[in-house]
């Protein structure tokens, strides 16, 4: 279920901690076992992750509910992960959202026909003064507005 390019990163990330503490790397393996199986991840992906760093399954999923970036059901090539927290929400998001939904004509939590982008509402990707803002991959886009959205959108295709 994990693939052996995927162990070797892993064990990368594992080798910078203690010996013993291999559990400590969970985070990146999740985001590495996501990465390669499109973007999400369901109960078989974590109960192998939990398998290869030897730890309970339940502190997996345990991680992989409580932070925002890992995805647990299909998502697109691109997932726009936009912030609707305070500075962003009084300095438009909200509005920037919408936009995007009927833009892309497709609901938050949901791909698009096209396969190519979910939009993803999440609580803080701490660029409060970029505000509003998104996140597409590992790239932010901060100070949006609707033209500014349209040329990412473009440029995604």
């Amino acid at each position: 279920m994990i693939s052996e390019q995927a162990k070797k990163e892993i064990d990368l990330w594992v080798s910078k901690y203690p010996e013993g503490r291999g559990s400590s790397a969970v985070m990146q393996a999740l985001t590495i076992v996501q990465k390669e199986n499109g973007g999400s991840l369901n109960g078989d992906l974590m109960q192998a992750v939990a398998d290869y760093l030897d730890m309970p399954a339940i502190s997996v999923q345990e991680v992989a509910t409580f932070y925002e970036n890992y995805n647990h059901k299909p998502v697109g090539k691109h997932v726009i992960r936009f912030c609707h927290n305070i500075s962003c929400m009084l300095n438009g998001s909200d509005e920037l959202i919408s936009y995007l939904e009927d833009k892309l004509e497709v609901k938050t939590g949901q791909v698009s026909k096209d396969g190519l982008v979910s939009v993803k509402k999440v609580e803080c990707l701490g660029a409060c003064v970029g505000g509003p803002m998104c996140q597409i991959g590992d790239q932010y886009h901060e100070h949006l507005t609707t033209n500014k959205l349209d040329k990412i959108l473009e440029d995604l295709k």
